[in-house]
């Protein structure tokens, strides 16, 4: 089992700034990707941001250019640094990682966070 613990959620003001922090432990596997997902009530859960398995990142359209995902692997920590927010961010951010054997990526897997709110006044 893995558990990942979310942090840094909050209300900011739109083109305010927010740092989104999530560490992991359990058993965490020797190749694994981790990344960003968040939730509008009524709609479907979207990744926003993820390393892919070689290292590389990912983004949503939406959140390019203003949305930077990093990590501290010897902490097992990820981050989501949020730049010029906008109210349509308004979310629940949910912290994503996938466990997966070597010979198989598609063989995933799965956890979540319990998710941190994110609100955004317009």
């Amino acid at each position: 089992q893995v558990q990942l613990v979310e942090s840094g959620g909050g209300l900011v003001q739109a083109g305010g700034t927010l740092r989104l922090s999530c560490t992991a432990s359990g058993s965490i596997g020797s190749v694994t990707t981790m990344g960003w997902a968040r939730q509008i009530p009524g709609k479907q859960r979207e990744m926003v941001a993820a390393f892919t398995t070689s290292g590389t990142t990912n983004y949503a359209d939406s959140v390019k250019g203003r949305f930077t995902i990093s990590r501290d692997n010897a902490k097992n920590t990820v981050y989501l640094q949020m730049n010029s927010l906008k109210f349509e961010d308004t979310a629940v951010y949910y912290c994503n990682l996938r466990n997966m054997p070597h010979w198989d990526y598609s063989a995933y897997d799965e956890y979540w966070g319990q998710g941190t709110q994110v609100t955004v006044s317009s």
